[in-house]
């Protein structure tokens, strides 16, 4: 997701109630402790099939889930937002039988009986039919829903977003980062005037002779449900292919209002140039057995798996800096490998996905622009930090625990001066093989996988060879950031790092004495260089530790 700014500063009114698990999180947010009863099944696939009536904003479908049990499971717990109501749940087997289906009073659960106990290693297989009008989005794309716009010819424009709160804001699910459908298939059913674009490949559409169309959709690989989309207008569809690293043909399908057609023709090979970027940065574009898309959409933007939401102008900027390229777009299109092919297992671990999204604009900027782009781009980060709050847990959260301003810009600013501490080709090595583990890619094979904070840090110290634990224990866990004290006399400067807790906290400080910089090593946390008494000296010159100024 993007950050609102102005200079990347996001402000989020998160005015939700409740934290916690499946009993305590409210509709309006995703994640937290995972529940016994949903820890008990693995979900591998889901068919989503919604009618849309944009006149009386509601909308009606039903949700077939598919899944692996994992323990005894006699209950299917699912999320939904109360405001959506069920109509029946099925069973789904010799003979399809009706459930009961409990909601528990205030929650955003579905608890349905399945009239039998299930073992481990079974496969389960239930239907839910629901209806109604799902919450409006009150500030898209940080305060979620949906959204039912008008174009300026006003034509119905209608677009999802829902990262923080959840895909239960509009369909029965099991909301959790941990929980990814292998594959999906995805019909919408709307209005003939309008198309339905959503994640993964066309695989027809379907005229009726009640004046709508389906549009069904197949996601061949997996996606976090917060990725899932609609986003239906009257678009025209601008398709190519490219031709990815890995070599194989990736469908190209940008979804634009007709008025703004030519614009975004003219966009589009800078949108795939950023395509290639990231592919030579991190790997192949992730979900190429699908598509390259994009949904000009009602807000901002959203990094929707295969679909990315896109509401700027197609013109450099859109970030409230002044990128020489379309920064809105990178920012979610560096999502489908850090958000989408590599996702959390918690929100606790978010800041992987908007820390090192932001962090990779800065490294665009500097392939396009060189050295001076670059460190413009942190300046920009770190003048938007504030610096007093941890940007990662230990024990699992909901996402609106964890979801402020730092997980982007102090993630971007940890990565920044983790190139400085183990240097810019492991840095480069590090991001990399954490989107794809085992180097190259073979037969077209994507590990689309669940990660971790650990993780993360296990590979970084295994590329650089060093301890780092105490690093990411203070960028990342920390409510305050170190500071650098520092001390000149008789010839001798003395450095040395505090507020830290109790970490031995040893990133090196660069230091400039006249024309010359030199890297002082911390041990212990304090460094001393010998300087002339008459030389100018500067701390960090170029501003690559992150530290409280």
């Amino acid at each position: 997701m993007v950050c609102r700014r102005p200079v990347r500063m996001l402000v989020l009114l998160l005015l939700f109630a409740g934290l916690g698990g499946c009993s305590s999180t409210s509709a309006q947010d995703s994640g937290g402790p995972l529940p016994p009863e949903q820890a008990a099944y693995d979900v591998f696939h889901y068919d989503l099939d919604v009618t849309v009536d944009p006149a009386r904003e509601r909308i009606e479908g039903t949700v077939d889930v598919r899944a692996v049990v994992e323990a005894p499971l006699e209950v299917l717990v699912l999320n939904l937002d109360r405001r959506l109501s069920v109509r029946q749940a099925w069973e789904i087997g010799a003979q399809d039988t009706r459930r009961s289906v409990e909601r528990k009073d205030g929650r955003n659960e579905l608890w349905i009986d399945l009239g039998r106990s299930y073992a481990a290693g079974d496969t389960l297989h239930a239907r839910v039919a629901y209806k109604g009008r799902p919450r409006v989005a009150p500030n898209p794309p940080w305060d979620g829903g949906l959204t039912w716009g008008e174009t300026p010819a006003g034509a119905p424009w209608i677009a999802t977003s829902c990262q923080t709160e959840g895909a239960d804001l509009w369909w029965p699910v099991k909301d959790h980062p941990s929980d990814e459908p292998d594959s999906m298939d995805l019909a919408f059913t709307v209005p003939d005037s309008l198309v339905a674009a959503s994640n993964g490949r066309l695989r027809s559409v379907e005229r009726a002779s009640d004046s709508t169309e389906t549009y069904r959709w197949h996601v061949s690989t997996p996606i976090n449900t917060y990725n899932v989309t609609l986003n239906a207008a009257p678009y025209v569809s601008l398709d190519t292919t490219y031709t990815s690293t890995s070599g194989d043909a990736v469908p190209v399908a940008a979804y634009v209002l007709p008025s703004d057609s030519a614009r975004a023709a003219r966009a589009l090979p800078d949108f795939l140039d950023q395509v290639r970027f990231l592919e030579e940065t991190l790997g192949p574009y992730p979900p190429r057995a699908d598509k390259y898309g994009l949904a000009q959409s009602p807000f901002l933007g959203m990094e929707h798996q295969s679909l990315i939401a896109y509401g700027h102008d197609f013109t450099p900027g859109g970030l409230g800096y002044g990128a020489s390229f379309d920064a809105l777009h990178f920012h979610e299109l560096a999502h489908e490998w850090y958000g989408n092919l590599v996702t959390v297992r918690d929100w606790k671990d978010f800041w992987l996905h908007e820390g090192t999204a932001t962090y990779l604009e800065a490294l665009y900027a500097e392939a396009r622009r060189g050295e001076s782009a670059y460190h413009g781009r942190i300046d920009d980060f770190r003048q938007a930090m504030t610096g007093g709050t941890p940007i990662a847990r230990r024990d699992p959260t909901s996402a609106e625990d964890i979801y402020h301003g730092d997980v982007y810009n102090r993630g971007a600013l940890a990565l920044h001066t983790l190139r400085h501490v183990v240097g810019e080709e492991a840095l480069r090595t590090i991001l990399r093989r954490f989107a794809y583990p085992d180097g190259p890619v073979r037969d077209g094979e994507t590990p689309f996988r669940n990660v971790t904070t650990a993780e993360f840090i296990r590979l970084a110290e295994s590329v650089s060879g060093r301890s780092l634990d105490a690093f990411f224990e203070v960028y990342l866990y920390r409510d305050t950031l170190p500071v650098l004290e520092t001390s000149r006399a008789d010839g001798r400067l003395q450095l040395r790092w505090t507020h830290t807790g109790e970490a031995t906290f040893e990133v090196p400080v660069p230091v400039r004495v006249a024309d010359s910089t030199r890297r002082v090593s911390m041990t212990g946390g304090e460094g001393r260089l010998s300087v002339p008494a008459d030389a100018g000296v500067a701390v960090d010159p170029a501003g690559w530790v992150l530290r409280r100024q």
